[in-house]
């Protein structure tokens, strides 16, 4: 198709002439299948004519003469978008019509045999009748539900298409309808369609019953598994003829019919997730007819897991619903099939289904059964924890325990054996078979470990003795090889590790040693990849247990010994494994390394630092920077002050000997500091200067003192090169190398900045020794730079500042605002994207300024203020989500100070109230806006609960009147009823922000919507009735405090009917 042919299309949105069919199909076949510019323009011409207001009425002559199942579906598209807008303003004879056609359109299509392509309309129909039903049902079409089950009766392929409107219908109502419908709607809705649930029950059980239509059988099952999911749900109470029928007899026998199976067990699992003590037996009844048939379907000596590997998808999927079945039983009735003594014997069969299907190699499997062991051994734990003090034991073991710890001990040696990885081990293998280093972290599982471990944990209380047998079995077959290989090793050290803490001290105690010896030899045992993953394991193992290692030093001692010698170990990932170890073992045992130990002539630290060259000299620059924090925090543990700034001197010697050679050399010939290397060697050494100072904190000033002038002096050299280069070669001149190492030191001096500023204990010494230099060497170089050169660390380390200082810092916000408020304002206003990092820090130093040092803003005159705040409003109408964030919170800690004076309030309030309230209303009904909608709720009720205290009254009459009419305004297809009820509801409910923001939400729902004049599709009088109560509710809160209400608010009431939009 030519774009010649295409242009001519454009008739098609003009309605005064008829429809020309074939020109249409041709445009849609130009979407789907054109290219480039012909299908950009049927593309924008067909959403033209779908949003055309007149275009539903071309929909009935679309589906009579078009034979292209595509445009059938178009116009069904237009029809639906119709529907769920524009419904309303309909006159009755023609919402009639069109209700007659669709489900007309709906019978024919279903009760013949259709191919695939036709079945896509026939779906697309449904839901536009779906979409009729939410408007019409109940008030205008009270007795869908029984036609529609009448209808069924009549034939196979209509009851199988109708039990899909009912799914259709169930899915809208109970899962879809937030954000779709207003709370009221949603809730008569789904109430009214509880009270029918007993007609579309009897339907269902009359077609398992009754008809031998496999396809319809299938399709009503999908309907029953909906329908029982959302009347089973607890806020409804659960009822009777669920129970009273024989709906649980039909689903176990269609158990034994492999097509139905996995759709029957989901059903099962519903009903199986409730607990209603009048129906026991009925429970009783189920486990004992599915024991039954299961032991038919899948005998007890089934390889489960050989048998999921080697099955198809169905079946797969039918292990997968009986392990949700299964842990769905035994979770809610355990305790009932353990009372009856005759079912012990089938409750230990379904554990044992348990354990079989805990073994499949299937990750969404384990997890479910991993949920049920996680439940029971919780369970059993919680009981001894309360029971073991008040009733003595029986025989040793509490009752319940009693019954499971044969399955515990098999559930025991299954976690170990199946331990998830955990996050510090960076060493794996990859699908090659080879150890590699980890770069991407497995959120899920990390997920996994976590509950695993929280298993095992429970697990070893209920009996560590057996936890112990396990472990120490499998540790001897790794060392005596019988069982060696790397997974084995690995999973037993992770489950080793994942237990700290959860035996006696003893105990414990006793088990690592023989761990520790067990690792140790297999370490001098092994070569190559085998030592690898041995250095791997145990630096885990290692770094799991510091009470252990706190209280034998002689290993401690050996342990970090072992970890420097790692350090030298070339293979990926070992070294970084090590320098992690390390940094853990440091932070947990710090105070013992600083300490003189029993047998020792000095403490270890000095013995480290003594030999740090030699131990790091193998180390890549990341690694020598978390070995140097490490050490860091043994530093910070010394008490002695005296000792403490020793050995910070010689902590720091080595990056102070290479700084002290670099500052040497360029006071000969500065040029140094233009070559690379010597760029890269200071922002190494910048590097270890940041991570160290974050370890020593406040402290750290030793070190800072001595370099902090120096640095500076860099920093403005650095400035100045780069802005007579970029002067000299233009912007582009910021991308190359040498000038992107500039910068990075510059940054890198920022940071130690704000980082020693953020764990200074003075804030005075701070503020007058080391903040005015800092300013003179930075203020003046981002201001005078060019967009590309300004780095947005300035930003960041001024909000450190401001944050850490507060108020010793507010007579510098003038100054500061001077110099990075209007240049950096201009950099990001012109759009939403450009400098991101600038306009995310930008606004963080706006927030912590505004936070900190309000008063300091109230001196601003009043047109330097006005840009602050607007600037703010532009914030939070940003697409990027964290700058909107703090926009919002930046824009309520205004409103908070500000009405902390009454003579603030007022003066701010008078000039600002309007503009503000107006921008908020802009993001309130901005449905991109939506995430944040809790904090549009908060503002908007803060400001409106300002107004209520203001005097005189009339403000508040003002105010929702204002309100009225500018929604009125933007949103002229809103009924004055609607507004009225949503403005008054506004001041009812500002003392309770989540009923507030959900007024809001509903009212959102009600803009997306044309509407005539009759509201009673919105229940806009109860809900009037729900907001008058609140009204009264806050009014009486109010006067059972003397002096809460001011005599003038005594004496007038306001009269909501007064109010026209």
């Amino acid at each position: 198709m030519t774009m010649f042919q295409i242009h001519p299309a454009s008739k098609l949105l003009d309605f005064s002439q008829p429809l020309d069919i074939n020109l249409l199909e041709n445009v849609i076949n130009t979407m789907h299948h054109g290219t480039g510019s012909q299908q950009q323009v049927a593309h924008e011409l067909l959403n033209n004519l779908k949003d055309h207001p007149d275009a539903w009425t071309k929909v009935d002559k679309i589906l009579q003469r078009s034979k292209d199942i595509q445009t059938k579906y178009y116009a069904l598209q237009i029809l639906e978008r119709f529907v769920q807008t524009r419904w309303k303003i309909l006159p009755r004879n023609q919402s009639d019509g069109i209700k007659k056609f669709v489900v007309q359109s709906v019978i024919e299509t279903s009760r013949h045999p259709t191919n695939e392509k036709e079945g896509v309309c026939l779906f697309k129909l449904n839901m536009v009748l779906v979409e009729i039903l939410k408007q019409e049902w109940p008030n205008n079409w009270p007795n869908f539900i029984g036609d529609i089950v009448c209808a069924s009766m009549t034939s196979e392929s209509l009851c199988e298409n109708n039990m899909v409107i009912l799914k259709l219908f169930s899915e809208e109502v109970f899962d879809f309808s937030s954000g779709q419908m207003t709370q009221l709607k949603a809730k008569h809705l789904k109430e009214h369609l509880r009270n029918e649930f007993p007609q579309i029950f009897r339907l269902c059980l009359f077609v398992m019953d009754k008809s031998q239509n496999a396809q319809l059988v299938y399709t009503t099952l999908e309907t029953l598994l909906h329908l029982l999911h959302s009347i089973l749900g607890a806020e409804y109470g659960i009822p009777d003829y669920i129970f009273e029928s024989n709906l649980i007899s039909y689903l176990v026998n269609f158990l034994n019919v492999p097509m139905f199976r996995n759709l029957v067990l989901r059903c099962l699992t519903e009903i199986a997730g409730v607990c209603v003590t009048k129906y026991e037996e009925k429970f009783v009844s189920l486990f004992t007819q599915t024991m039954c048939l299961l032991k038919q379907i899948l005998p007890l000596n089934t390889n489960i897991r050989l048998a999921y590997d080697q099955a198809k998808n169905e079946e797969q999927n039918f292990i997968q619903n009986l392990s949700l079945f299964m842990c769905t039983f035994q979770k809610v009735h355990s305790q009932l099939i353990e009372r009856r003594p005759n079912l012990r014997g089938m409750l230990m069969e379904a554990l044992h289904y348990m354990l079989l299907l805990s073994k499949v190699e299937e990750t969404e499997i384990f997890k479910i059964c991993l949920e049920y062991w996680n439940h029971l051994a919780g369970e059993l734990y919680r009981e001894c924890s309360v029971s073991s003090a008040a009733i003595p034991l029986l025989y040793g073991v509490l009752p319940r325990r009693q019954v499971y710890l044969g399955v515990l001990s098999h559930v025991r040696s299954l976690m170990v054996s199946r331990m998830a990885k955990p996050k510090e081990v960076l060493v794996v293998e990859n699908d090659h078979g080879e150890l590699v280093r980890e770069f991407m972290k497995d959120t899920d599982a990390i997920n996994l470990y976590k509950t695993m471990r929280e298993t095992l944990v429970y697990l070893t209380h209920l009996d560590y003795a057996d936890t112990q047998r396990i472990m120490t079995e499998k540790l001897q077959n790794q060392v005596n090889m019988s069982d060696w290989g790397w997974r084995n090793l690995n999973t037993l050290c992770w489950a080793i590790g994942s237990i700290s803490g959860a035996m006696p001290e003893d105990d414990e105690m006793k088990f690592l040693v023989i761990v520790f010896k067990g690792l140790l030899k297999l370490c001098e045992q092994k070569r190559g990849q085998d030592k690898v993953i041995v250095a791997s394991n145990m630096m885990y193992v290692v770094g799991q247990y510091p009470r252990f290692l706190r209280a034998h030093w002689v290993l401690l001692k050996v342990v970090v010994k072992k970890l420097f010698e790692f350090m030298h170990e070339t293979h990926d990932g070992v070294q970084d494994m090590a320098c992690d170890t390390f940094f853990k073992v440091a932070q947990k045992c710090r105070h013992s390394f600083v300490q003189l130990q029993e047998g020792e002539l000095v403490p270890l630290i000095d013995e480290i630092l003594h030999d740090i060259n030699a131990i790091i000299c193998d180390l890549q620059p990341q690694q020598i920077h978390t070995f140097y924090e490490a050490v860091g925090y043994m530093v910070a543990a010394q008490e002695d002050h005296a000792v403490q700034v020793q050995l910070i001197q010689k902590y720091m010697r080595l990056p102070n000997q290479e700084w002290d050679r670099i500052i040497l050399q360029a006071t000969k010939n500065v040029d140094i500091l233009k070559e690379e290397m010597t760029l890269h060697q200071l922002g190494g050494i910048l590097k270890i200067n940041v991570r160290a100072c974050k370890a020593v904190g406040h402290l750290f000033i030793v070190q800072l003192g001595q370099i902090y002038l120096s640095m500076l002096n860099v920093y403005k050299y650095l400035s100045e090169t780069i802005s007579t280069v970029i002067q000299n070669n233009g912007e582009m001149v910021t991308k190359c190398p040498l000038i992107r190492s500039m910068m990075m030191v510059k940054r890198e001096t920022l940071k130690l900045i704000s980082g020693w500023v953020s764990c200074s204990d003075n804030p005075q010494v701070v503020a007058n020794k080391f903040v005015p230099p800092l300013l003179d060497a930075v203020l003046l170089d981002y201001q005078k730079n060019v967009p590309a050169a300004r780095d947005p660390e300035v930003l960041c380390t001024i909000a450190t500042i401001v944050n850490r200082l507060g108020d010793h810092i507010s007579g510098q916000i003038p100054q500061i605002f001077d110099a990075v408020f209007d240049c950096t304002w201009n950099m990001i206003n012109k759009d939403f994207e450009e400098f991101p990092e600038h306009r995310i820090n930008f606004f963080s130093l706006l927030k912590a300024s505004i936070s900190k040092c309000f008063q300091a803003f109230l001196c601003f005159a009043p047109t330097q203020f006005s840009i602050v705040l607007y600037s703010v409003i532009w914030a939070f109408k940003h697409t990027m989500r964290n700058v909107a964030n703090t926009g919002l919170q930046t824009l309520y800690t205004i409103l908070q100070n500000v009405s902390a004076s009454e003579a603030v309030s007022n003066r701010f309030y008078q000039t600002y109230f309007i503009d503000i309230l107006q921008h908020i209303l802009s993001v309130v009904t901005d449905l991109s806006h939506t995430a944040r909608l809790t904090m549009h709720a908060t503002i908007l009720a803060h400001m409106l609960e300002e107004v209520e205290k203001a005097i005189p009254v009339n403000n508040q009459v003002h105010v929702l009147e204002y309100i009225g009419n500018l929604l009125k305004t933007v949103f002229p297809h809103l009924q004055d009823y609607q507004l009225k009820v949503f403005v008054v509801g506004l001041f009812s409910l500002n003392k309770n922000i989540p009923a507030f923001r959900e007024h809001l939400r509903d009212f959102l729902v009600q803009i997306k919507e044309f509407t005539s004049e009759d509201t009673s599709h919105l229940f806009l009088e109860e809900r009037e009735m729900a907001l008058r109560q609140a009204q009264e509710n806050k009014r009486n809160l109010h006067m059972s405090v003397p002096g809460m209400l001011g005599p003038h608010e005594l004496q007038e009431e306001l009269n909501e009917a007064e109010f026209d939009f």
